[in-house]
């Protein structure tokens, strides 16, 4: 071909030299195949008559295998064919002569099966005859095909359908290579390792040529130390070496973490063919039998490269989807609880608890609803953004759950969904930091603005709500308190309940009793938070 493209004849007469080798084997395979069980069954049975029999029908396998493992190299195939008809006739009377031993000692065999009490062999026997005939019908059909491969599959009368179709379908497909220049994307860094010098400068030359950035190693120790210091895309590893084996090497790739990733393929000669199949079940992504084939360097060299870049990707898709995974869970827990979401994780779709102690704040921005309606847009929603960012981390210093906003109010809670002793305590302390933290707003705008907290203390039912944007929310009458101890409380003042005020004695100062009328309640005894106390040594 002088290094040019194949032209349409020569590519037609290859392809139909793949469906030649295809034809044949198929049969073939059956036939060796179904031999060696009845060589098998009869040693098992001990059929004495039958050995010499048996030993004929494989001694002919044995012959027809070889003929056609021959066919199955293309120059031989091209020799074959380009003799024409006489190449044709050859091969005809080559393949018979074994199928007609087989044939017949198989019939012979099958009319002596009742006399050897082995007729469960009968089915196997006519397997055989049956593949027999059909690789007979196919050297038929081969020959009649040769005069003119390019289109004759299309022409013979009796050439099923599905294989006129396949026939076509294999022409379409397996166009010619495009030429390695175009192929200049697929290129990479790749190690040689062999110890003869001759194979690592062929290999390397043939590598560069193609367009790829290549190092050599003479030996196994020494394509380690590389490894350890480069990185590379693919390493070609001879398997026979003096100083480590390919096998060794191989597997100290494979157990080092930084290294385990390249991908490898071993450099074997054909006899070897047994440890290469070892290396591949230890990590190897491919070989490559010595003398080269051209063409199969090329596409074992670029379908691994090109698996390599596909896992690098997918290995980039996987760390973006974790990190938007990390997103989604850091979000999810900046809306509920950890342990809610655990339980929501672990495939609980309704999430409802009650509590019997749990301490309830409410606040709200005195006269914001006049501030808001004299300020810009994006005033309201800075300041109310500072404030309410202020609030939150207070509750992630104290550990109190925030529970939600509802425009210029703000609620939390502690003892849900975790239990704890000083929820009353830890939420007048959050109440009084809140306080602080407004009057330290105050000072840098010309706004000043005031909030009313009102806490309660006892039961509430909690749980999540909604399928779209979870809630976690608690209900009852502690919160409805609470919520009435803020509207009736005074700006910049916490205003707590009788049974909070039993609970935070101790660590707040707390005004005298106030009488105070909640709806719902009537008259009920209330008190403010005047301060914390003192520690006292």
């Amino acid at each position: 071909m002088n290094g040019g493209p194949e032209t349409e004849a020569q590519h037609a007469q290859a392809v139909w030299l793949a469906n030649l080798r295809q034809n044949l084997i198929s049969p073939v395979s059956a036939i060796v195949g179904i031999s060696e069980l009845l060589q098998s069954e009869a040693g098992n049975l001990k059929l004495v008559e039958s050995a010499s029999d048996l030993s004929r029908i494989s001694q002919a396998t044995t012959e027809l295998n070889a003929l056609v493992d021959q066919l199955l190299h293309p120059d031989m195939a091209l020799r074959l064919t380009a003799s024409g008809d006489e190449g044709m006739n050859r091969l005809r009377h080559d393949l018979r002569t074994p199928m007609n031993a087989i044939k017949g000692y198989s019939e012979m065999l099958l009319e002596d099966l009742d006399d050897l009490n082995a007729g469960h062999l009968k089915a196997d026997l006519l397997g055989l005859l049956e593949h027999s005939d059909a690789l007979l019908q196919q050297i038929d059909q081969l020959a009649a095909l040769s005069d003119d491969p390019a289109s004759a599959a299309f022409e013979v009368p009796d050439a099923p359908i599905e294989t006129v179709a396949m026939f076509a379908n294999l022409v379409q497909s397996m166009q010619p290579l495009a030429p390695i220049t175009d192929t200049a994307a697929l290129t990479g860094n790749i190690l040689v390792v062999d110890d003869v010098e001759a194979n690592r400068d062929l290999l390397a030359r043939r590598l560069e040529r193609d367009g790829h950035r290549v190092w050599s190693a003479d030996g196994g120790y020494t394509a380690l130390e590389i490894m350890s210091r480069h990185p590379f895309d693919l390493v070609l590893l001879d398997l026979m070496m003096p100083d480590i084996n390919g096998f060794d090497v191989l597997a100290r790739l494979k157990a080092d973490d930084t290294l385990r990733d390249i991908p490898v393929i071993m450099i074997s000669a054909l006899d070897e063919i047994e440890s290469v199949a070892r290396c591949i079940e230890a990590g190897a992504e491919d070989y490559l039998p010595k003398p080269f084939n051209p063409i199969l360097l090329q596409a074992r060299i670029s379908a691994a490269l090109e698996k390599k870049r596909w896992r690098e990707r997918e290995r980039h898709f996987l760390e973006q989807v974790e990190t938007e995974k990390q997103k989604y869970k850091d979000l999810l827990h900046s809306i509920l609880p950890q342990q809610i979401v655990t339980r929501l994780n672990g495939g609980e779709t309704t999430i409802a608890d009650r509590y019997n102690d749990v301490t309830v704040l409410f606040s709200d921005i005195v006269g914001f609803t006049q501030m808001s309606a004299n300020l810009p847009p994006s005033h309201v929603v800075y300041y109310l953004n500072r404030i309410f960012s202020d609030f939150d981390r207070a509750a992630r210093e104290l550990g109190v759950e925030k529970i939600k906003t509802i425009g210029d109010a703000y609620m939390v809670a502690a003892g849900v969904p975790n239990g704890r002793e000083d929820h009353a305590e830890v939420i007048v302390e959050m109440a009084l930091r809140m306080l602080d933290k407004v009057e330290a707003l105050n000072l840098e705008t010309d706004y000043p603005m005031h909030i009313r907290v009102g806490v309660h203390s006892g039961p509430v039912v909690a749980g999540i709500i909604g399928s779209h944007r979870f809630l976690y929310d608690v209900w009852g009458d502690t919160v409805n308190f609470a919520s009435r101890l803020e509207s009736t409380g005074a700006p910049g003042r916490v205003q707590i309940s009788d049974a909070t005020a039993k609970r935070v004695e101790h660590r707040f100062e707390v005004s005298e009793p106030v009488d105070t009328r909640i709806k719902g309640k009537g008259q009920v005894r209330t008190y403010y938070v005047t301060q914390r106390k003192t520690a006292v040594d």
